[in-house]
């Protein structure tokens, strides 16, 4: 069903313009691995438990009790949720002692929201 852009034909109602524009488009198309990337980054934001965390570290670093005690959850549910994110790169940990203190991993969250002005807009 696909067609190549150099060998499709023109549609009967000319509807996506020429084969320059559409040449044009396909050159600034996302690639396949950044576009899984962003779909699994996005799916960080698809659970409301994690838009809680990273709505709390937006605030400032928080230990995984500090975030049972926010969220009202069980600690196993909130580390379970707390490495999703750090296996995204969304948040990262620091270990002092036996606590384990979480943030966002502000290198990681600025590079993708260049990428998405750059590539946006």
């Amino acid at each position: 069903m696909t067609q190549s852009i150099n060998t499709a034909k023109e549609c009967d109602t000319n509807c996506s313009g020429t084969l320059v524009d559409l040449k044009a488009i396909k050159a600034e198309l996302i690639d396949n691995q950044a576009a899984v990337q962003f779909a699994d980054w996005f799916k960080a934001f698809s659970d409301p438990t994690r838009v809680k965390i990273i709505s709390a570290l937006l605030k400032r670093e928080l230990c995984v009790h500090d975030l049972t005690v926010l969220l009202e959850m069980g600690q196993s549910a909130v580390s379970h949720q707390l490495r999703y994110l750090r296996n995204l790169r969304i948040v990262k940990r620091r270990k002092v002692g036996k606590t384990v203190y979480y943030s966002l991993d502000d290198t990681h969250i600025e590079q993708s929201r260049l990428f998405i002005k750059y590539n946006h807009g």
